[in-house]
């Protein structure tokens, strides 16, 4: 039953009865679900109903998110809007599609910077620097009545702590309840919620783990472990390693191990059904999961990782590979955690686990209502496990132990011990230490409110959670990006002493959007800049990508996999022309991934910046990967395999998403192209190609009879097509990637890169594509060179000859310096064969010579 359904008809309540009913309203619903609520679940939400503030500091495991169920039900029950908030998207999202279903669709929102739906819900669920920020903009009349804060210990986080703690200081009229398994001492913070907002706060805190652990420390190897584990039903085992790339390689490694019955490998390949893993790292994925391997890290695209925690929790995955965001509340259930190490990269060195991060990672063991215990598994150092078995094979033998050759710790390697496991289990969490930093756009925020602008950030800068020194620094900093803002005209002082109509003093001149410090901070610029560039240029429309592209965030992974490709190529072309090795390795030390634009774009970004000052808060970064996939007629296939980026899929499909949203509503009508059209059109066809899941559950949760989204229904359905999600069945992004398609066989022929033509074309049997190598001796006999500039895909060279059916044909006529057209490639392309991959494909090709 849906809970919203459930909401009692207050009207006629007497204010007396008003809690009691609706929390019998809210037990009436747990009791036809079969829900029993723990006592600390009953205490909190009861707190919650009080109008107390709570804190909920219970450990992973105890049931919090059925706390945050009953707030946001007695918040909706009230009449009030409740934010949920998390720290990192993917939460936030399995979050919102888990309240979907137990409040309906229409009754929960999400907001992430980067993606709305229904921002008018009674139930919203966002990052936490969304509800900071409509916390610094609105201040006590934002429209949030109630604030669940889930993984609340990101106070602490050095990098967006502030985000945490900024809700708490500005709305002084919302509830909260703040949830987190490690916290250290509260004292402080309740007497601080108690003096700001004049609520109590309850501390529910002494809850027993369902799920009681149980701790191992091994010196076995890790295949070895799982071996163990899997013999002795400890099953399913989650592997924590801490970087994506070994979280894959182990569980590649694993396949060897015969893990799944005849059965359940039959359940599993039920349960898989029609998925359909089309990209590189999702045939990988797909030989792995139907052995009972799973793997789990950001790298990966939405659609993957979901599946890996939809058959987790049917108990068929027995190990899963992945890194620590299991430490963050992704819902992966599990009996026993591995962890094979206790030292991490924190992006600045490599240091032992802080007790907080161990605990929320080992906290994950042990599933309420299957398990009676929950395992963690810790192993020893590598070269304490090669001790540990030299001297098993020793014995007591007190010769052979006496030869034993003792291994140790790398020069620089963190290396932790039994000792440090000891101390790890029985340490408390970590206080909480504020993180609260000043910025230009915390200023604007503020001076755009409503009110003595002036009063409200002295407030802010003095009465945070900072220590004197600490905000003493803050209100210096503060006073230089003021008189910046000052001096660039963006806040002026009234005219005399009387307040605006608005009760300011200090106001921002210029009308800023609502989320400017969220989503691309940066677009005002790249729209101005767009005054940089020539329309009359031939690269005009790839410039204005250019331009967008220079305020996203960087795909970091990619972009290194660019300057090291480009550096490689650069070296073996020096090495051919006898450049000896020092003297190549200086020259390629300036080459970086390809930056359409820079010199330009710094220029003006720093012209920019005088009269707009916050932007120097955020970093210009421009780069090429929208732009190259344009220019060589890339697909999400060549971009992936070209660089390597297997384990980075949903890095990758994250940037282009943001690309496609950020070209699609950024770019006004009087700067835009036919040209670029296509491009936004073809690119957002490639996103949901690649991984709709989001886009579809949405859609089917915004109206269950409906197949596809709103947008969807939009497109230009081609005929015969049954699927309007297919790819074909927008007939013009399915135009543009044959045509793309076909320049891309054109650029590929004249580097002369026979192996990746044959890569590009090895689902074709031999009698069914051309002999490149044999044609590319007869072109190159002919003429020294082929054009591959932005005119040699013109409608001039390529003509779809017959798009009437299910098979296309199409040629691409190759220009030659002569202006003569004798090559060309003859394609037939399958249009069924290109729904079922996601990618066109063709049924034949051949080279043609007139």
């Amino acid at each position: 039953m849906n809970l919203t359904e459930m909401l009692p008809d207050l009207d006629d309540v007497p204010e007396s009865l008003l809690d009691e009913c609706i929390w019998d309203s809210f037990i009436g619903w747990c009791e036809a679900n079969s829900i029993s609520l723990y006592p600390h679940q009953e205490e909190a939400s009861l707190g919650v109903l009080a109008d107390d503030h709570v804190i909920l500091a219970t450990p992973t495991g105890s049931g919090k998110s059925m706390v945050a169920i009953a707030a946001h039900f007695i918040a909706m029950a009230k009449g009030q809007r409740s934010f949920y908030t998390a720290p990192i998207k993917a939460l936030v999202s399995e979050k919102f599609f888990a309240l979907c279903d137990i409040f309906g669709a229409e009754s929960v929102g999400m907001m992430t910077g980067d993606a709305t739906v229904n921002a008018n819900a009674p139930i919203i669920c966002a990052t936490a620097e969304i509800v900071a920020n409509i916390a610094l903009r609105d201040g006590v009349d934002a429209r949030i009545d109630q604030v669940v804060m889930d993984e609340f210990h990101y106070y602490s986080d050095p990098g967006r702590g502030w985000a945490w703690q900024v809700p708490l200081l500005e709305l002084s009229k919302a509830q909260f309840l703040l949830m987190s398994a490690t916290l250290g001492d509260l004292d402080w913070l309740v007497e601080d919620l108690k003096k700001r907002t004049g609520r109590t706060t309850d501390i529910v805190a002494d809850a027993e783990r369902p799920v009681p652990l149980d701790f191992e420390f091994v010196y076995t190897p890790v295949h070895e472990t799982i071996d163990d584990l899997l013999d002795r039903s400890m099953a399913p085992i989650y592997v924590v390693h801490f970087t994506q790339r070994e979280a894959t390689e182990r569980a590649q490694a694993l396949t060897s191990l015969n893990i799944l019955t005849p059965e359940e490998k039959e359940r599993i390949r039920a349960e898989i059904g029609d998925f359909k893993f089309t990209t590189t790292f999702g045939k990988t994925l797909s030989k792995l999961v139907r052995r009972g391997i799973g793997v789990h890290h950001a790298g990966m695209l939405p659609k993957y990782r979901r599946l890996v925690e939809k058959l987790s929790q049917t108990g068929l995955l027995k190990v899963i590979c992945g890194t620590d965001t299991l430490g963050v509340g992704i819902n992966v259930p599990i009996r026993t955690v591995l962890m094979t190490g206790l030292a991490k990269f924190d992006g600045t060195k490599q240091r032992i686990l802080k007790s907080r991060e161990f605990h929320q990672i080992a906290g994950r063991a042990g599933r309420a209502g299957y398990d009676t215990e929950g395992h963690v598994v810790i192993q020893a150092t590598e070269y304490e496990t090669e001790n540990w078995q030299a001297r098993k094979r020793a014995g007591s033998d007190p010769k052979k132990l006496k030869k034993i050759r003792k291994k140790s710790a790398r020069d620089g390697e963190v290396a932790w011990t039994e000792s440090t496991y000891q101390r790890l289990i029985t340490a408390e969490p970590e206080n909480l230490t504020s993180q609260f930093q000043v910025s230009t756009s915390m200023l604007l925020n503020v001076l755009a409110r409503e009110g003595d602008g002036y009063q409200r950030l002295k407030k802010l800068l003095r009465d945070n959670h900072n220590t004197r020194t600490r905000q003493n620094a803050d209100i210096l900093s503060a006073i230089g990006l003021f008189r910046g803002l000052v001096s660039a005209g963006i806040v002026q002082r009234v005219d005399g002493d009387t307040p605006d109509e608005h009760g300011r003093i200090w106001h921002v001149t210029e009308e800023l959007q609502r989320d400017f410090a969220l989503n691309q901070p940066l677009a005002p610029f790249a729209l101005a800049a767009l005054d940089l560039l020539d329309p009359e240029s031939d690269t005009y429309t790839l410039d204005v990508v250019s331009v967008f592209e220079s305020i996203l965030d960087d795909p970091r992974q990619l972009l290194v996999a660019q300057q090291k490709k480009r550096r490689g190529d650069e070296i073996a072309a020096l090495k051919s022309e006898g450049v000896d090795y020092t003297e190549r390795m200086k020259i390629v030390e300036d080459i970086t991934w390809p930056m359409p634009l820079a010199e330009l774009l710094e220029t003006g970004f720093d012209t920019y910046a005088e009269g707009h000052p916050w932007v120097r808060e955020f970093e210009l970064s421009p780069k090429s990967v929208v732009r190259e996939m344009v220019e060589q007629g890339m697909t999400f296939s060549d971009i992936i395999a070209t660089y390597g980026l297997g384990r980075s899929e949903g890095v990758v499909l994250r940037y282009l998403t943001d690309a496609w949203r950020t070209l699609q509503h950024s770019v006004p009508a009087d700067k835009t192209t036919e040209e670029l059209d296509d491009i936004i059109v073809w690119l957002g066809e490639l996103v949901r190609q690649v991984d709709s899941s989001l886009v579809d559950e949405w859609a089917q949760m915004a109206d269950p009879d409906a197949p596809i989204s709103a947008e969807d229904l939009s497109r230009e359905l081609a005929f015969g097509v049954e699927d309007p999600t297919a790819l074909t069945a927008n007939r013009r992004a399915f135009t543009i990637m044959v045509r793309n398609a076909m320049f891309r066989l054109v650029q590929l022929f004249a580097w002369e890169k026979e192996e990746e033509l044959e890569q590009f074309t090895d689902y074709l049997d031999a009698k069914d594509k051309p002999d490149f190598p044999g044609g590319m001796d007869n072109y190159f006999a002919d003429y020294a060179d082929l054009d591959t500039s932005p005119a040699a895909r013109g409608p001039e060279y390529f003509r779809p000859t017959d798009t009437s059916g299910r098979l296309w044909t199409v040629r691409q006529i190759l220009k030659d310096p002569e202006g003569d057209n004798a090559y060309a490639f003859e394609a037939v392309i399958d249009l069924d064969a290109s729904d079922h991959a996601g990618e066109v494909r063709f049924s034949s090709l051949r080279f043609d010579q007139n």
